[in-house]
């Protein structure tokens, strides 16, 4: 029988997007390769354009290529765009995300999305009919602030009216779980996205998931 109670713990459950739901890690490595390449500025290391996956495009650019006059980076970031919006396409959900998702809404959580994307990009991956009507909310980097500040997360407990012990942050990077220790809210790391999940200890996350079946199971039995 389908639980259909008040959660256990969080009324609030927000996702980190690229690599937390969206199998898009590798393509956004190379985009910011290619960006590179088109404006011969060197080109970071898988490890390093990884790292920056989170962030908002002009501070993630900002990293993986400091030291470029400022007003070179919205051409960056231009070309970043023009790679990954020619195969964004081929990206989809990391298998299991849509079941995971439909258990956590008949639990009657809250879901929203926290995410470095812009509200373009987001709005476009949101699309699908079949995650249509699934976030109850949103941020994007261009319309607050860009992780780990903490802003993202307080705009939607402001929003849902959640206190920050209510409210769950789920994410792949150390970004994610920086800007929930900077909201004051528990976070869960899932480790099969940008960032290597021995580096979450220090945020001392929930649980540490390695799959979304492994993540969808913690959820169930603990949020």
């Amino acid at each position: 029988m389908t639980d259909t109670h008040r959660p256990r713990q969080f009324d609030l459950v927000v996702f980190d997007w690229d690599g937390t739901l969206f199998d898009s890690t590798r393509l956004i490595v190379k985009c910011i390769q290619a960006a590179c390449t088109d404006l011969a500025v060197p080109v970071p290391s898988d490890a390093d354009a990884a790292y920056v996956i989170g962030l908002g495009l002009h501070d993630a650019l900002k990293y993986v290529v400091p030291g470029l006059p400022e007003e070179r980076y919205p051409e960056l970031g231009q070309r970043y765009r023009h790679h990954y919006f020619r195969s964004q396409h081929e990206l989809t959900l990391f298998p299991g995300t849509l079941a995971m998702l439909d258990a956590l809404k008949q639990r009657h959580h809250w879901l929203a999305v926290a995410t470095g994307k812009t509200r373009h990009g987001l709005d476009e991956a949101l699309k699908t009919v079949q995650l249509r009507g699934m976030f109850d909310g949103s941020r994007t980097a261009d319309e607050t602030a860009s992780k780990p500040d903490p802003l993202m997360l307080n705009e939607l407990m402001r929003e849902f009216g959640t206190e920050p012990q209510r409210t769950l942050m789920i994410g792949d990077t150390t970004h994610d779980l920086q800007m929930a220790a900077n909201a004051g809210t528990a976070c869960i790391g899932v480790g099969y996205g940008a960032h290597a999940h021995d580096s979450f200890a220090e945020f001392s996350p929930r649980f540490v998931a390695h799959s979304v079946p492994e993540l969808q199971a913690w959820l169930l039995q603990h949020a």
